[in-house]
């Protein structure tokens, strides 16, 4: 509130200023009125555009050297790497060409300004010019197009060559729950007619489907290090989007449809919990914590980095907080985790499984009488 009210009266005190300078102005008799710009004002005018030159670029040097900071770590993908070098080519090549062109164009704003006596030199055409500024972007673009197809075409190898591990991702209003194969490594069949929230089938698995009897089915993710996932991806009500930031891998998950991701983790959580760059980061963010709890605000207990799969799609009122926690481990380690899973079977199915055992041990009505006569 103070700051709102600090802000309004600044705002006022800078329309009297103006005020008054425009009352100033009239009462001189002797001053130029005319709404043709002189040669003053156009002095005055390249000035200014040599003046705020030097502050665009004042601001992105602070912005790269404050900011920085905040840029993500390393990637944790195989594929991570020539994505950031995608990345950061295109950044190259964009301030270059921002940085010469925006000095060019104030440098000539200020040097061809308008001024009594001199006449603009008009050209009808210049075919070498405009050859020079239409062959160097297309052979430039042409060169980022063809690497970055080149790029998504490896990205996007999704194939069962390799004995990938296969996961679904199912989405909804807000939250995330994934899928294991199980031991066969196949996914069961599944729809969203067939979820049924009194027996807890919130996925929607067909019961009937044999592969769907050993599938896992968690609220957390684990992946083994070093070994390629499959990503199969479903929404139930909304368009999502599947973002792991730190493996630079996101997939739209499209109500319908399935759609697919694949990426091989290469740094476990606990690597990269020692990334210096990580290391900074909790450092700095539990310090604010600290703050925050000194004066007793929520969310201040101390924080611990954790790979995150989030929502990058704006899909509804709690999309903020639709995400889930990735922990990459150790195959052994993996292997460990989901041995304790429960499967399909042994939660949803299982008390079908109970009842057909039930109604296989107790005896009919016609064996109870048969057996009450004898």
């Amino acid at each position: 509130m103070t700051a709102l009210l600090t802000f309004t009266v600044l705002v006022l005190v800078a329309i009297a200023i103006w005020q008054m300078t425009k009352i100033f102005e009239l009462s001189q008799t002797k001053t130029e009125r005319a709404e043709i710009a002189n040669d003053s004002d156009n002095k005055n005018n390249g000035y200014l555009l040599f003046a705020f030159l030097i502050f665009i670029y004042g601001i992105t040097i602070f912005s790269f050297a404050k900011y920085s900071k905040m840029l993500l770590p390393d990637a944790a993908s195989e594929h991570g790497g020539e994505y950031d070098q995608l990345m950061w080519v295109s950044f190259a090549i964009i301030f270059f060409v921002q940085t010469i062109t925006q000095a060019l164009l104030h440098y000539f704003g200020y040097k061809y300004r308008g001024q009594k006596g001199r006449k603009a030199l008009f050209f009808a055409d210049n075919d070498r010019l405009e050859f020079i500024w239409t062959i160097i972007p297309v052979i430039v673009l042409a060169g980022l197009i063809l690497w970055g197809l080149y790029t998504w075409t490896n990205i996007m190898d999704i194939n069962e060559d390799d004995d990938p591990l296969v996961i679904e991702l199912y989405a909804q209003q807000f939250n995330w729950t994934a899928r294991y194969g199980g031991e066969d490594n196949v996914l069961g069949e599944a729809n969203v007619r067939l979820i049924d929230i009194n027996r807890a089938n919130v996925l929607g698995l067909d019961e009937s489907d044999p592969n769907a009897e050993d599938d896992i089915i968690v609220k957390e993710l684990h992946l083994p290090v070093g070994r390629k996932v499959n990503f199969k991806m479903r929404s139930q009500d909304v368009l999502h989007s599947a973002y792991m930031p730190h493996f630079r891998a996101q997939m739209n998950c499209v109500p319908g449809m399935i759609t697919q991701f694949s990426f091989t983790p290469t740094v476990t959580t606990e690597e990269m919990r020692l990334n210096p760059d990580v290391v900074d980061k909790v450092k700095r963010t539990n310090a604010l914590r600290a703050e925050w709890a000194a004066e007793g605000r929520p969310n201040s207990e101390p924080w611990e980095f954790d790979y995150v799969l989030l929502c990058n799609k704006i899909c509804g009122k709690s999309h903020y907080n639709m995400q889930m926690r990735i922990v990459v481990e150790t195959e052994e380690e993996y292997n460990k985790w989901l041995a304790e899973q429960k499967t399909f079977k042994e939660t949803v199915m299982v008390d079908d499984t109970e009842g057909a055992e039930v109604a296989e041990t107790e005896p009919s009505a016609e064996e109870m009488e048969t057996a009450s006569v004898e």
